[in-house]
């Protein structure tokens, strides 16, 4: 089994950490360097930016916070936030990016993701999908969650990977900071539906529900932002990541059912 990768994401607005429910209702939790500091010290596998206000404001995620991202993290890492052209994927790449990370814009112009696959290689390109339920459908949003586009998942995922796309971070607004799980239905058609790597956001809080959505989907790996600031019954900002023997043992159960 090839273990699939288990994420930190962290959202910020400007130079700032936040941390909000459905999308909505965000609150500061801190400075996203000392966070960067503090997992590079307990060496999660990866981790994942988002300048979730960056295009509603019509303004890119920050070059000087990425290339200070850089500076002090040991693992491989993914920014996004605003992205609309060839020249900001450069500059945020030669910063130190591994990949740069489209939502809004590769909705509106598909084509864009051709053109970056094919200028920086498919793995440096992650297609953002933020997704709802409506009517008993899984629908695309955008805007950071704030235009419906009644789009059907399935058609869309399967578009993002023909035109090239090297991973999907896909992102479930009804279980964004719920703490209540991972969506097993959304994740598994997902991850059924596509070759390329799918990564699963949206309800984490505990090590069973990364257990539960690897064991049930193909997901290639699982991304969370509440599980790894909070903990405690008042959800006080502490970060934090499950030691090695933990991941471990977890893995081996998962090895074990299958």
């Amino acid at each position: 089994m090839i273990r699939p990768r288990i994420i930190p994401s962290l959202l910020l607005r400007d130079k700032g950490l936040v941390k909000g429910i459905n999308f909505s209702d965000y609150k500061y939790v801190g400075d996203p360097i000392n966070a960067v500091r503090i997992f590079s010290k307990m060496e999660v596998d990866e981790l994942i930016f988002l300048d979730i206000f960056a295009t509603n404001e019509n303004r890119t995620v920050s070059l000087e916070l990425t290339q200070n991202i850089a500076d002090e993290c040991f693992m491989p890492f993914g920014v996004g936030g605003g992205i609309k052209n060839i020249e900001q994927i450069e500059k945020l790449l030669k910063c130190g990016a591994e990949k740069v990370i489209i939502n809004t814009y590769a909705y509106d112009n598909p084509d864009f993701v051709t053109e970056a696959s094919k200028i920086f290689g498919s793995q440096a390109i992650m297609i953002s999908v933020d997704v709802k339920k409506e009517k008993g459908k899984y629908v695309v949003c955008t805007n950071s969650g704030q235009k419906d586009k009644k789009t059907d998942l399935l058609e869309y995922l399967k578009l993002l990977e023909s035109k090239g796309a090297g991973e999907i971070l896909l992102n479930s607004i009804e279980r964004d900071g719920t703490l209540s799980g991972f969506d097993i239905e959304l994740n598994s058609i997902a991850s059924e539906s596509l070759d390329i790597p799918l990564v699963c956001c949206g309800g984490a809080w505990s090590l069973s529900h990364i257990e539960e959505i690897i064991i049930n989907t193909q997901v290639s790996a699982v991304a969370a932002g509440s599980m790894f600031v909070f903990q405690g019954s008042r959800n006080g900002v502490l970060i934090n990541y499950p030691r090695e023997e933990k991941l471990n043992d977890m893995f081996e159960r998962i090895r074990k059912s299958r």
